[in-house]
């Protein structure tokens, strides 16, 4: 009798198993942990710079891409507890400076840790951030490689812009304040760099 019970048991539960066994691969499944894990430390790690930085400006950014991402993250979690489509769709992310972006080195002290909590600044915090949105573009990439789940694969994919785009959002911040400075050639070496290529013709591939 408990042999039968034991057997109508295994007979219930199996199906159920195995059709979320269709649903992701084992490789996602442990991909799908870890961009999900990344961005609930990038949410938890801004919640502590938010507490030092003085800059209105970088708050707002800090604030408007943190809403942002927890939406992104409920969307990311929807399609991976479902393997359906989420309720809300993934949005897609707007920053809010120009694209002015100023070149050539200025001088200035060279960089060495903090020695204390006391001493960070806008700087650090601003280069911290840049860190995470990186560090998340370069990880959903890579992931999005590897997704079976249709609908997973199509989200997270989507979601790589958005990364790219707050990264960009807060270079643009650090490049305006100098803390992120942007060398160049000079007009001959660039000029060469520029012509290094020509153009492919276009036509029909031979068989």
């Amino acid at each position: 009798m408990f042999n039968q019970q034991n057997n109508d048991q295994t007979q219930n539960t199996t199906p159920g198993m195995v059709q979320m066994n269709k649903n992701h691969g084992g490789h996602e499944l442990f991909d799908a942990h870890e961009i999900i894990a990344g961005i609930i430390s990038m949410l938890d790690q801004y919640q502590m710079y938010d507490q030092h930085i003085q800059d209105p400006e970088l708050k707002d950014i800090l604030k408007r891409q943190s809403a942002f991402v927890t939406t992104m993250y409920n969307t990311i979690v929807g399609s991976f507890t479902t393997g359906s489509d989420p309720q809300v769709p993934t949005q897609q992310y707007k920053m809010m400076q120009n694209n002015d972006i100023v070149y050539g080195l200025k001088p200035g002290p060279p960089k060495k840790p903090n020695q204390s909590i006391s001493e960070l600044s806008e700087k650090g915090l601003s280069a911290y951030m840049l860190g995470q949105t990186k560090s998340l573009a370069t990880l959903l990439a890579m992931t999005a490689l590897e997704m079976t789940n249709p609908v997973l694969r199509r989200v997270t994919a989507d979601s790589v812009p958005n990364f790219i785009e707050m990264s960009y959002e807060i270079f643009l911040y650090q490049n305006k304040h100098g803390y992120y400075q942007v060398p160049q050639l000079n007009d001959q070496d660039m000029a060469q760099m520029l012509q290094s290529y020509a153009t492919a013709p276009q036509g029909n591939m031979s068989h």
